[in-house]
């Protein structure tokens, strides 16, 4: 029996994987569930697996959790401290799904307990790529990518030669504003901008997804978990969201991974690594789905994307400072303080000014360096956005 753990189950993927557990109940022993601020939904989804554990991140919500799992026999805890010790009890498997810089610490946790770890906090690898993966390797570890990006690509290269990659190429719908101008996606407001065509995700991935943030975040995190060339790494539009990634080889033959747009695949292949378990899921009807379109992206109306492969060229501890960025931006723009367009810009700024000449930020990438890092980008990030809603 698989010994599982879930960080962020109350978010869309911790909810998918509980979906899949819950389905299996019988190959699982579900050790931790964590969660941000939902009770109810962390209370139901703990009794409805039989968890050892429960841990909330909010301290206030330790007695409504408490409450909630009375009689239960469910432990409790609650505060960031409750999220680290839930990483750290014995599992061998653990879902990273936390969302934000906040995942970082806790997969790293997870790791050091020798959990294999399934990664759909893609911020660990944009942030601390090289301290995940020297992590991985200390202890004798996996990490399992299960953004559906890569997972694809994981997939596509099992059994080939890494030196015969010649490209790889990850897909974009291009969410709801492919097509709109500059002057229109300046009018977007955070609740059209809460509404993707085809996936169904939370409230700040699919906001990230529209302004193609969400894509930048996979450029770095596809040289970060490959280690490829930053050349080597292609984005394409593609509407339909079926074509998740190809890998190109230099005999110049391309090998793509084509599914429904449905989280439970990657995580589904994670969870069961190295089998492959049916899974209770649509298949493909190609007839009905006819034709596949792919373009360009545009990376002037869409600077995100743009402002990752700088990021690549930057190295060191660049990528925590464009995801702290990023997050409070993300902020702003909920809350209605800055325009859509002004996330792209803060970040941009947030940048230059802590990489352009002299650099006062350590480019190791241990912790203390990136989280450091981190907060820097937060502290220059919310300086620039307020430069830009004054």
């Amino acid at each position: 029996m698989k010994r599982v753990s879930i960080l962020g189950a109350t978010g869309s993927i911790g909810q998918n994987t509980i979906d899949l557990i819950r389905r299996d109940k019988s190959n699982f022993d579900v050790v931790a569930l964590t969660g941000g601020c939902n009770v109810a939904l962390l209370a139901k989804s703990a009794i409805e697996l039989g968890a050892n554990h429960a841990a909330i991140a909010d301290d206030r919500l330790y007695n409504d959790l408490k409450d909630a799992l009375s009689g239960s026999g469910i432990g409790v805890s609650a505060g960031r401290q409750a999220i680290a010790q839930a990483a750290a009890m014995p599992a061998d498997w653990v879902m990273s799904s936390i969302v934000g810089a906040a995942g970082l610490e806790p997969g790293l946790i997870a790791m050091s307990n020798g959990a294999d770890l399934a990664l759909a906090n893609k911020e660990s690898m944009v942030a601390a790529g090289g301290l995940m993966k020297a992590t991985a390797a200390e202890n004798n570890v996996l990490i399992l990518p299960t953004d559906s990006e890569h997972s694809a690509i994981f997939q596509a290269l099992m059994g080939q030669s890494r030196s015969a990659v010649e490209r790889v190429i990850i897909t974009a719908s291009g969410g709801p504003f492919k097509d709109w101008s500059n002057a229109e996606l300046a009018t977007v407001t955070p609740d059209q901008a809460m509404v993707h065509p085809n996936w169904s995700m939370g409230t700040r991935i699919t906001i990230d997804s529209a302004s193609m943030f969400n894509k930048g975040l996979e450029v770095i995190e596809t040289k970060e978990f490959f280690e490829i060339e930053d050349s080597q790494i292609e984005v394409v539009i593609h509407p339909q969201s079926i074509i998740h990634a190809l890998v190109g080889f230099h005999d110049g033959n391309l090998l793509a991974h084509v599914g429904p747009p449905d989280m439970r695949h990657a995580i589904g292949f994670a969870l069961y690594y190295p089998d492959r378990k049916p899974l209770p899921l649509n298949r493909l009807e190609l007839t009905k789905i006819g034709r596949l379109d792919f373009s360009e992206p545009d990376y002037n109306r869409f600077p995100a994307l743009k402002l990752a492969y700088d990021v690549l060229e930057l190295g060191g501890v660049a990528g925590a400072v464009y995801n702290a960025a990023k997050e409070v931006a993300l902020d702003a723009f909920i809350a209605r303080q800055i325009g859509f367009l002004d996330m792209a810009e803060a970040v941009d700024r947030t940048l230059h000014r802590l990489f352009a000449g002299a650099c006062e930020l350590n480019k190791d990438q241990n912790l203390d360096n990136i989280l450091h890092a981190d907060n820097m980008g937060r502290k220059i990030g919310r300086e620039e956005i307020q430069a830009l809603s004054a």
